[in-house]
């Protein structure tokens, strides 16, 4: 099977003919070390030549099954037909003007298509950014705005980004915060729903979570004080935690009750990942502010911010922009990845990822004791590891596998705030030959634990 991915077909295949890394690979690891700065990490030290489809293939020959997406930006596949053709034209149009000088058609059709696709049916609005921490910082700034208060709400496990502002929103310390503060003031952190780490167990998770962080705004930030809530419906770098159903309808409903702006943080749940346009779909939540960008555009960086039209609009003109944001090639980018996901239905692809993975993973719980949760929804799925018979993280058998994985030809990420947290971010347009097979390595890396 191939995949026609902007040039020559790309073969679907796992194919390892080189030690990982190749000769090639550490050559340019090596030009790396010496040009740039040591804080750029690598999950694995392979460089791309191609990708498209389910795979990654490097400089070197060889092709990895690709489970990661970029980190769950290339949704629709690398270098998607229409995300190619639309960027293309663009690009030999004009490839900006700066839309706070000169506005251009394809920033306004991206916001029309974000009033159409995300939840509710009130008058909405949209801004474009470049980056998802940008999103999330514009949201609160807009929220800011529109309620004339300053705190923002956020919780455990939550991650929403690098700068200074999202940096404090972030719960994780290493390697997002560590040796960055001072952070940003007016931040509050409460529990969330984490069903498998609750202490009186997943039955009175959403329950007792919502009481607690509902008791905690109150007591110790005061309601009317509060700009925003800002949460992930589906947490992604605290390890793909699912809160107990029950729990978001709460808190939105606390912050409705309350005047406080409900932000939902879908840059990496968004657009199709979960098996629905968005996740916080899933229990019927209409945020007041959503944030989106990962697999709004195809690989291209572009974010936006979208929510009730009197939100946002109440800031002034000129408060929301910058140089690149909106930048035409990747709105072109973005308008191409939408018609993508419509056309092939990417909702039903990613529910069909969830049917294949989850009960083969599940059963690979019931073999080995150290998978301690099989959860996640739509081609958003991850495994914990817990040190076999307990619930303690198990970060050195999560790094185990994921070496394994590499070496086999299979790209895997890590997450979790106890890095024991295995995620599978596959594209949606994967064949299952191609996932049943990296699911194949994954077991197998699980078994060389011993």
């Amino acid at each position: 099977m191939t995949e026609l991915s902007g040039g020559p077909a790309l073969p679907q295949e796992r194919r390892v003919v080189t030690a990982i890394p190749g000769p090639k690979s550490q050559e340019l690891m090596a030009r790396k070390q010496a040009a740039v700065a040591a804080g750029v990490g690598t999950v694995m030290p392979v460089f791309a030549a191609r990708a498209g489809g389910g795979v990654l293939e490097d400089v070197d020959g060889n092709s990895f099954i690709d489970l990661g997406s970029g980190i769950a930006v290339t949704s629709v596949g690398n270098s998607a037909e229409a995300v190619v053709r639309r960027a293309a034209a663009q690009l030999e149009r004009f490839t900006h003007t700066c839309v706070m000088v000169t506005p251009y058609e394809g920033y306004v059709e991206v916001c029309e298509e974000l009033a159409r696709l995300t939840p509710g049916d009130h008058a909405k609005r949209s801004a474009l950014f470049n980056s998802g921490a940008e999103a999330v910082e514009n949201a609160v700034k807009i929220a800011r705005s529109y309620t004339g208060r300053q705190a923002v709400v956020v919780f455990d496990h939550g991650y929403h980004g690098r700068t200074n502002l999202t940096m404090a929103l972030t719960a994780k310390n290493m390697p997002y915060k560590q040796g960055f503060g001072p952070f940003a003031p007016e931040v509050y952190r409460v529990p969330v729903a984490y069903p498998f780490r609750w202490p009186t167990g997943p039955e009175n998770c959403a329950e007792e979570a919502a009481a607690q962080a509902i008791d905690q705004i109150s007591k110790q930030v005061g309601a009317g004080n509060v700009a925003a809530i800002v949460i992930e419906p589906l947490l992604g770098e605290g390890g793909f935690i699912e809160p107990a159903k029950g729990f978001l309808p709460r808190i939105a409903e606390f912050a409705r009750d309350n005047g406080i702006v409900f932000v939902a943080d879908e840059i990496q749940s968004g657009f199709c990942r979960t098996g629905r346009w968005f996740a916080c779909e899933d229990e019927g939540i209409v945020p007041d502010l959503i944030t989106t960008a990962k697999g709004i555009a195809g690989g291209l960086p572009l974010a936006a911010v979208t929510g009730r039209a009197e939100i946002m609009d109440a800031v002034h003109s000129g408060g929301l922009g910058g140089t690149y944001g909106g930048n035409p090639v990747a709105c072109a980018a973005a308008l191409g990845a939408i018609e993508t996901m419509r056309e092939l239905d990417l909702n039903a692809k990613a529910r069909r990822i969830e049917e294949i993975m989850k009960p083969r993973l599940e059963k690979m719980a019931q073999q080995h004791g150290v998978i301690g949760e099989v959860r996640g929804r739509g081609a958003m799925i991850a495994i914990e590891l817990v040190k076999p018979g307990t619930k303690e993280p198990h970060p050195e058998a999560t790094a185990a596998v994921a070496r394994h994985c590499h070496q086999a030809g299979v790209l895997v990420l890590t997450t979790g705030t106890y890095g024991n947290v295995v995620r599978f971010l596959p594209p949606l347009v994967i064949g299952e030959d191609l996932l049943n097979e990296g699911l194949d390595v994954v077991e197998e890396a699980l078994a060389s634990l011993g």
